[in-house]
């Protein structure tokens, strides 16, 4: 029987990229369980909004989340409301600013 090997982390490096670009050697669990909660949150909140992947981007005190999506309006919202209670409700999740 062959070996069975997971089908992106065989690629990370070369043709896929990382999800979550940060390193923390102190605080790794609980950065790792902060990922965790906002995909979370942002996959029930975005349900409706094709989300395909979710980037994380962690420096110093400012975290950056990315999200590709099919149906951007969704994500927006009208005149940006949406947006900004999605940032308000991940800053209260992490405690961190976001940009």
């Amino acid at each position: 029987m062959g070996q069975k090997v997971h089908p992106i982390g065989i690629r990370l490096g070369y043709t896929a990229d990382w999800t979550s670009k940060w390193f923390s050697k102190r605080d790794f669990p609980a950065l790792l369980e902060e990922d965790q909660a906002i995909r979370k949150y942002l996959k029930q909140k975005l349900r409706l909004a094709a989300v395909s992947k979710v980037g994380i981007e962690r420096a110093g005190k400012f975290l950056t989340v990315n999200v590709f999506t099919a149906r951007p309006g969704i994500v927006i919202g009208k005149k940006g409301g949406d947006i900004e209670n999605i940032i308000k409700d991940i800053e209260e999740i992490t405690g961190l600013k976001g940009s």
